[in-house]
């Protein structure tokens, strides 16, 4: 009894992993090939529980989300002749399990190497008709799309689709770019001398008017205060004519006396004239006084 319990224990055993290594899981991010002795035999793309024949079928797996590869980075000759060296990454993913088999294996890095030469050339190729300004605009977007249209051209067999090919950075060579910066400096360095020679020339015309306007300004105000002065003199020499006919002696006495203000003031004047002179005439008399006509 126990050696027909064992036996069967053995069988169930034996059932049991026969029927867990026939059964296996398709996830949702994954696609599965079934190969019988090396054959592709079926493709599986729908998620779920499936069946294979355990030891005869094997079980390939493929990654059905976008994947990634990134290009080394290398230098391009743009359509103006311009080195640049272009830094570069893709994204691709696998459509057709079986052609992607057949062409290059049941791992990622057959198609990665076959990737990085259709992407170099696609790069070359459709740069090579590109202006530097191009690359470096808004035009990016459209050179991007023709290198991906390039590229899934080539990929076409493979059984893969690039939805995607970008340019990460665009650089120029450092030769080039210290060739640049210097006749960016010289450029710049000729932009700010003409600058300041212009600026020299609109002070020195700013300053040409501005003292050319002094002068007539200057000129003007002399005249003017001349023309015053003349006239302040003229009424003064009229009210003194008028004075001096109103009174005459009067006038000169007053005269007299305002000379003797004047000269005396000070205190310590000293005068060298003659006993006799008209200067000090009302030093020695009195003035007499005069009855005004009327």
């Amino acid at each position: 009894m126990n050696r027909a319990a064992t036996i069967a224990f053995a069988a169930l055993t034996v059932i049991v992993l026969g029927i867990g290594s026939s059964l296996f899981t398709v996830q949702q991010t994954e696609q599965v090939l079934i190969t019988q002795f090396g054959n592709p035999v079926r493709v599986i793309t729908a998620p779920g529980l499936y069946a294979r024949i355990p030891v005869i079928q094997t079980v390939i797996s493929f990654d059905r989300r976008l994947l990634d590869y990134e290009v080394q980075p290398e230098e391009v000759i743009l359509g103006d002749q311009r080195r640049l060296i272009v830094d570069s990454f893709t994204r691709f993913r696998i459509t057709d399990p079986l052609r992607y088999y057949q062409a290059v294996g049941p791992t990622e890095e057959g198609i990665r190497a076959r990737l990085n030469s259709v992407v170099s050339s696609a790069l070359r190729r459709v740069l090579g008709n590109e202006q530097l300004l191009n690359v470096l605009s808004s035009n990016r977007g459209r050179i991007m799309g023709l290198i991906r249209d390039h590229v899934n051209e080539e990929m076409k067999d493979f059984g893969i689709r690039v939805d995607d090919v970008r340019i990460r950075r665009a650089d120029l060579p450092q030769e080039n770019t210290q060739a640049i910066l210097s006749r960016m400096q010289s450029e710049r360095q000729r932009v700010a001398a003409q600058a300041r020679a212009e600026g020299a020339e609109a002070s020195a015309r700013i300053r040409a008017d501005a003292e050319r306007e002094r002068t007539v300004l200057l000129a003007e105000a002399r005249a003017k205060a001349d023309q015053l002065r003349g006239q302040g003199e003229a009424q003064a020499i009229a009210v003194y004519a008028d004075a001096f006919q109103r009174d005459a002696h009067f006038f000169q006495v007053w005269r007299t006396l305002t000379a003797y203000r004047e000269a005396f003031a000070a205190g310590n004047s000293r005068l060298v004239l003659t006993p006799g002179a008209d200067f000090l005439r009302l030093l020695n008399e009195m003035p007499q006084a005069t009855v005004s006509p009327k």
